[in-house]
């Protein structure tokens, strides 16, 4: 296995692969060949796809910095596959009518502005480092995006805690941006 097809980097292709996965099981409920299934079936296994992707992400970071296995791949193929299964998630459950669209667009608007400056920041040399905020709205997206794929009670307030998180988050790396 070369070093750029590491298992980190491996974890984040799978990742990659699951996000449309995912979003096949929340929004095609009509297939045919699943006709007798009860929708909520289609939750559990959208779930439970979301479930494995999400620790996925967590060891394929864990993986990097304990084994030194970090590679330019994996730092193009990790953030990519966490917005992938980000807009799986959230397109989905805008698509069936379980999440605002406006708390998404205000989350999906962070991450493509955020993506944006990191692009910047490089091409001019610096770097805007993941801040505690950061990883802390990551978390909570992810668990309102569980809360709200199994229909589960206040998985819209958690959703606009999200909200609030990530604009803040936001703030941050602006504002580190400014300080390098």
């Amino acid at each position: 296995m070369s070093k750029a097809l590491n298992l980190p980097n491996t974890l984040a292709l799978f990742r990659i692969a699951l996000a449309p996965l995912m979003l096949w099981f929340l929004v095609e409920r009509d297939f045919s060949l699943f006709a007798s299934w009860h929708p909520s079936w289609f939750d559990y296994f959208a779930g439970l796809i979301f479930v494995i992707a999400s620790v996925t992400d967590f060891f394929d970071g864990f993986i990097a910095r304990k084994w030194d296995q970090m590679t330019k791949l994996g730092a193009i193929l990790d953030p990519l596959a966490d917005k992938m299964l980000m807009l799986a998630g959230f397109l989905g459950l805008v698509m069936i009518d379980r999440a605002s669209a406006w708390a998404v667009f205000l989350i999906l608007s962070r991450e493509f502005f955020i993506t944006g400056l990191r692009v910047v920041a490089v091409s001019e040399g610096k770097s805007v480092a993941s801040t505690m905020a950061g990883k802390i709205k990551t978390v909570v997206q992810m668990i309102a995006i569980g809360f709200l794929i199994m229909n589960w009670p206040f998985a819209t307030t958690l959703l606009w805690i999200a909200v609030i998180l990530t604009l803040y988050s936001g703030y941050e790396y602006l504002r580190d941006y400014y300080k390098i």
